[in-house]
């Protein structure tokens, strides 16, 4: 005879914040509004609302962080440099439209399209840079 053991960890639900470095705050905040994210928060003398977040959903969002300040929080450790990646920041949206949408207004709102909306074997994705060179991925998700 034998006993399955069935163990259930219940996680507390967490906000996440993923903190980029920029070089340029008006430019990424420019880039946020023109992919239609909303940037909450009050307004600094330079127009942008600082912190810089981009509220990606309920409970997620990127905070660009003045590339002179980024070193701050990282303790000094290294700062990967533009056109390199340490992580892909993945949107996953409902429907292959959303993608060739979000992915159509990048290159107008100062980003660059990396690989067009196409099928893969893992879903419908295109992936393109913001202007700081962070990779970003729209994607209906297969698995």
């Amino acid at each position: 005879m034998s006993v399955v053991a069935v163990s259930l960890v219940v996680m507390s639900s967490y906000n996440t914040v993923i903190a980029l470095p920029t070089a340029d705050r008006t430019r990424a905040h420019a880039f946020a509004r023109a992919l239609g994210f909303e940037t909450p928060g009050e307004r600094a003398d330079d127009g942008v609302p600082e912190p810089l977040r981009v509220q990606l959903n309920q409970q997620a969002s990127v905070m660009y962080v003045p590339t002179g300040g980024f070193g701050w929080i990282t303790n000094g450790r290294p700062t990967a440099q533009s056109g390199s990646s340490e992580c892909l920041i993945s949107l996953q949206v409902d429907t292959t439209s959303e993608v060739d949408e979000l992915v159509g207004r990048v290159d107008a709102a100062g980003g660059r399209v990396v690989t067009g909306p196409e099928q893969k074997s893992y879903g419908y994705t295109g992936t393109f840079t913001d202007p700081d060179g962070h990779l970003w991925e729209a994607i209906v998700s297969a698995i």
